[in-house]
């Protein structure tokens, strides 16, 4: 089994916990650190020590699961920093994973797929910014122009075998990319854009897969990326349970499936403890079967 039901003491514990890689036991309610720095990628900018508090105030709710990149950042300031700064020296549990694979200039324009030099060069700044001498979970994010990742991951895998990397996962991947990983080292999760109002029959297949063979899925975007959708059938299940569309929208991913990972982000720390509380949120089947009429993907 992958799955436990921690003591839900911790608001973050109410959803349970999944044994990550065999032996990092996280709570399936995380925090993403993307809009730390900025609200969006070209600004504005956020207040830095709201920042640090909403981080500080994730694990005292009981996160212990926070995804970052290196590329989360706007001007100079990083998520990075302001994880290290929140947090560090990290408590025993916390588990951080980041990813690498894109570039981006000092500007914030994106540059080419990182090669294999240049990944081994994020792994290492990554664990000089964090602080850390290891990293618990290192995510290659796939872009656009990529078809194959067997080479970027393979150059992954080698500084795992070297130490500096606890597990290794996949990000914006399909089936046949994630086999490909999976030829090269063991994958424990895979990252990709899944919400109650973005899914595919791909994306489906692909839950599915995850969940039979224990490897966890962690929707980006939850929440959509752009905004809380304002749409009748969430505002209804809102209403019925007391609580926000946002919220439903993390209490419906994490029903799905007991290896889903939710890891919704925020700069404001009413919304980090609005994001946190539907951890507790259960939703029933009549709510399930109104939101799989949104959900229905396209044949």
């Amino acid at each position: 089994m992958t799955t436990t039901h921690a003591s839900p003491a911790l608001p973050a514990n109410a959803a349970g916990t999944f044994l990550l890689g065999g032996d990092l036991p996280v709570s399936r309610m995380g925090f993403g650190a993307m809009k730390l720095p900025s609200r969006d990628w070209h600004g504005p900018a956020c207040d830095p020590e709201q920042s640090v508090r909403v981080l500080r105030r994730a694990v005292e709710l009981g996160v212990d699961h926070i995804d970052t990149a290196w590329f989360y950042f706007f001007r100079e300031v990083s998520a990075h920093g302001l994880i290290r700064r929140a947090l560090h020296p990290y408590r025993d549990g916390l588990v951080i994973a980041t990813k690498v694979g894109p570039g981006r200039d000092p500007e914030g324009r994106w540059l080419e797929p990182a090669d294999r030099e240049a990944l081994r060069a994020a792994v290492h700044r990554d664990l000089r910014e964090l602080g850390v001498d290891r990293l618990d979970v290192v995510h290659l994010r796939r872009m656009p122009s990529q078809s194959s990742i067997a080479e970027p991951f393979a150059a992954l895998a080698e500084l795992r075998e070297e130490g500096l990397i606890r597990h290794l996962g996949v990000s914006n991947v399909n089936g046949a990319q994630l086999a490909e990983a999976e030829a090269i080292a063991p994958v424990v999760t895979v990252q990709n854009k899944f919400s109650v109002l973005d899914r595919t029959p791909e994306q489906d297949r692909l839950l599915a897969d995850c969940t039979a063979r224990g490897i966890a899925f962690v929707p980006f975007y939850p929440l959509g990326g752009s905004g809380v959708p304002e749409h009748p059938a969430l505002r209804r299940v809102a209403e019925r349970h007391g609580a926000t569309r946002a919220q439903v929208m993390v209490a419906w991913l994490l029903a799905l499936s007991p290896s889903v990972l939710a890891i919704p982000g925020t700069s404001s720390p009413a919304h980090l403890e609005e994001n946190v509380a539907a951890a507790s949120l259960r939703l029933d089947a009549a709510d399930l079967a109104e939101l799989e009429k949104l959900t229905v993907p396209a044949k």
